[in-house]
């Protein structure tokens, strides 16, 4: 119970069970919060890093080293956790990748700040020193980086295979197979506008999984991928030089919406009401045969008399399709999706080199495929087990995220050198802006400096390399005038030009990941008072009995 005194009177604030933080209590927990937070993932960062397996409520296993998908699947309760959470996300939803480095740089900036305010320097000048510090990393990232064109396919399948290098997807020839699917994927899809400007809608890659064979085996399929059967057995199996039909309606006869009652009083009566369900069934298949149409898709049902009269007319047809789907498909075909087939005319069919009905894993499934020039296309994930496909799912999430951030916009993307390289140029640029900077806010830029060697250490530690030894010979080697490419080299265990080994990360990444790290440990800071009225059985500041995994 939280009160205050007022004229020596008790003067209650809070309910019975509430707890409350203030002032450096508040600020110590929630930087030891955002402290076990990255600790919990920093084992993750990097080709050699560790998996995590995380077991549901209900038995679910998931495995994987994906920082924001281990943040979320934690069920993290404090406050200050689930902000770190997220920004994990955040940095997921716009570039795609540095999920773990985020969260590993925030909190060595939380770390650095409660020592500062251990000597007592007020969390207001750490939080403007901080920001003058991300102004200036981020100055530093775009000087360091070069420039790269969308034609460029290999330096595009180069920051591809990097996203894919920390994720347990196979050997390296593997990847690299991957990395070119995924930049043939979104050159695929990417709009162009006329002034130049690209977009790239994620949603229009498509990654369809299933269990069986290896992960060497998945493929880029010209088109889309469905996960139905042919709604009939006597329809064909195959179609070539297709011409589809996108239906948003349903091949039945429609029920009333009011309650109708129709008196039929003798057999030749019932015989011609079904004769007239059957008519009208026959007429839209008629208009269907009429629009040219050899496969129809719809979202809704179809007759078995409708089926019937498809089947005869040698039409492939399949039946509830997801909504997604066919806007997949309508973007891969060209094709319109009509509401009435009163409206459907040859305009409206979209065209595929090949449709046909594949057995994948004992189930069937319906490829559109070959298309003109797809809008949309679909990677066909295959693996051994289901902690597999869904591993590669999220690298090729990972990947898609890297190569899109860097094509999308203008013309040129850039991208800057990876496996820590960057993080020391940072770090060395800071260490001499905070001395040109000084008074007390050159101690909170100097710490962010010491952040950002957080990820080359960790990639270090991870590696089982001597950290101390490791970074003193990097920041050595980026003070000479040819040296600034070197960064952790995990498959020599030293040091390396990694420009040379194609070690390269897109800038959009690197800028997002210091601007969202500079932003969560501020956003931390400021807060000096934590109000909890969920009661005692979650302690202090609403952290679960026994506290969050990883965070003893």
């Amino acid at each position: 119970m939280a009160e205050n005194q007022l004229g020596g009177q008790q003067v209650l604030l809070l309910p019975e069970g509430s707890t409350r933080l203030l002032g450096r209590d508040a600020q110590r927990t929630n930087i030891a919060v955002g402290v076990a937070v990255a600790n919990a993932i920093r084992t993750t960062l990097g080709p050699k890093g560790m998996d995590k397996m995380l077991v549901s409520d209900l038995g679910d296993i998931v495995i994987t080293n994906d920082g924001a998908t281990i943040l979320s699947e934690m069920n993290v309760e404090h406050p200050v956790a689930k902000i770190l959470v997220d920004v994990a996300k955040t940095q997921d939803k716009q570039v795609g990748d540095g999920t773990t480095s985020v969260v590993i740089i925030a909190g060595g900036l939380l770390k650095g700040a409660g020592s500062l305010i251990d000597q007592d320097i007020h969390p207001s000048l750490i939080i403007r020193g901080y920001k003058m510090a991300a102004q200036r990393a981020m100055q530093i990232a775009r000087d360091r980086s070069k420039s790269i064109t969308i034609t460029d396919d290999a330096t595009l399948q180069k920051i591809a295979a990097v996203s894919l290098g920390s994720k347990n997807v196979g050997d390296e020839k593997t990847k690299d197979t991957l990395a070119k699917l995924v930049v043939k994927a979104i050159k695929q899809v990417m709009e162009k506008s006329p002034d130049g400007h690209i977009t790239v809608d994620h949603d229009f890659i498509k990654i369809e999984k299933k269990t069986g064979g290896s992960v060497d085996q998945t493929e880029f399929i010209n088109g889309v991928l469905i996960d139905k059967e042919i709604a009939n057995a006597g329809m064909p199996k195959s179609v070539n030089n297709a011409k589809i039909a996108l239906l948003d309606l349903a091949l039945e006869i429609e029920k009333t919406e009011i309650d109708a009652k129709i008196e039929i009083t003798s057999p030749e009566q019932m015989t011609q009401f079904l004769e007239q369900e059957e008519r009208m069934l026959k007429d839209m298949v008629a208009k269907i045969k009429k629009a040219g149409a050899t496969v129809v898709m719809t979202q809704k049902g179809i007759d078995d008399v409708a089926q019937h009269y498809l089947a005869k007319e040698g039409i492939m047809a399949a039946r509830r399709v997801k909504k997604s789907d066919m806007e997949k498909l309508s973007r891969a075909t060209g094709g319109n999706i009509v509401t009435s087939l009163d409206d459907l005319g040859s305009k409206d069919l979209g065209f595929a080199g090949l449709v046909e009905e594949r057995k994948i894993s004992d189930e069937q499934m319906i490829s559109i495929e070959k298309c003109k020039s797809p809008k949309s296309v679909t990677i066909l994930v295959r693996g051994g087990t289901q902690q597999i496909i869904d591993e590669e799912e999220r690298a090729l999430n990972d990947a898609i995220g890297a190569v899109r951030s860097v094509v999308a916009g203008g013309k040129d993307g850039r991208y800057v050198i990876g496996a820590g390289s960057i993080d020391i140029d940072i770090a060395n640029g800071l260490s001499a802006y905070a001395e040109e900077v000084g008074g007390r806010e050159q101690f909170a830029i100097q710490k962010f400096a010491e952040a950002m060697e957080e990820r080359p250490r960790t990639l270090a530690e991870n590696a089982g390399m001597d950290v101390l030894k490791t970074l003193g010979d990097l920041k050595s080697a980026h003070k000479k005038k040819d040296g600034s490419a070197y960064g952790i080299d995990l498959v020599n265990n030293n040091i390396g030009d990694m420009e040379k080994q194609n070690v390269i990360e897109p800038l959009n990444v690197e800028l997002q990941i210091i601007s969202s790290a500079s932003e969560a440990a501020s956003t931390i800071l400021r807060i000096d008072d934590m109000i909890s009225s969920r009661g005692k059985s979650h302690g202090g500041g609403g952290m679960p009995p026994g506290g969050m995994p990883g965070m003893e």
